[in-house]
């Protein structure tokens, strides 16, 4: 699988390279969070490249749940079990749990259904900033620091009908925001289909800090930052991993 670029292996252990963990973020993903940019000062390892990480391990459940409970920094050694259980906790080598996976119903190794399946559902979630994110605080009157934006990816649930498909396309439903004082949690949902059919689906959880009311113009000059921050990358960048 083409994620062999992104990780090594150390006596067992996985771990990912600051260097690594934003090229993947950049080119795969297309997510220019700061936070994944090599030498930022809280630097981690994205989500979305550690939910791919496992289901190269552990192959595609019917019915899938992850929880992600710390941040990865640079180099940090992480045990990925061998095992059959429903239960899975991904650890460092101090046993620091990082990621939980809970799993069920039937199972596939199809590797170029995975692949497929984590090249495209990637690249959805690493659009949800600025296309889904805004709009959802403007429309709830909220919005996270300019200065220190605190987004949090929490969780993602995956349910398919069946596995017996060949390439997934992941489609954005109606998304929503609860809000509880200062903070606020989002709730990106999408379905996932195999041309015009809907095989599935799920739901991404992020959490998030939003200390104050939304002001346009200047979550406008961040996002356009954020944009021309992403383009002039890609346009100096050729991306071989697509």
């Amino acid at each position: 699988m083409f994620l062999k670029d992104f990780y090594k292996i150390h006596n067992g252990f996985v771990s990912v390279a600051a260097v690594q963990a934003s090229k993947f973020a950049k080119e795969v993903a297309h997510d220019f969070n700061p936070l994944h940019d090599v030498g930022a000062k809280r630097f981690c390892v994205p989500g979305d490249l550690l939910f791919a990480l496992a289901l190269e391990k552990y192959g595609l459940n019917q019915n899938m749940h992850f929880s992600f409970s710390g941040m990865v920094g640079h180099g940090v050694l992480l045990s990925f079990p061998d095992t059959e259980a429903e239960q899975i906790d991904v650890n460092d080598n101090d046993g620091k749990t990082y990621m939980q996976i809970k799993r069920s119903g039937n199972i596939s190794r199809n590797s170029a259904l995975i692949d497929s399946f984590i090249r495209d559902y990637v690249a959805f979630s690493g659009q949800n900033f600025p296309y889904v994110l805004v709009p959802l605080l403007a429309q709830e009157n909220v919005m996270f620091s300019l200065n220190r934006p605190l987004v949090i990816y929490e969780s993602m649930t995956l349910s398919f009908q069946h596995l017996d498909f060949r390439q997934a396309t992941v489609e954005m439903q109606e998304p929503k925001m609860e809000v509880n004082g200062k903070r606020a949690s989002a709730f990106l949902r999408f379905q996932i289909k195999d041309g015009d059919d809907t095989v599935g689906g799920g739901v991404k959880k992020l959490a998030l800090s939003v200390p104050s009311a939304y002001e346009d113009e200047p979550m406008q000059a961040f996002v356009g930052e954020y944009l021309s921050r992403k383009n002039d990358y890609l346009r100096n960048t050729v991306v071989a991993v697509r």
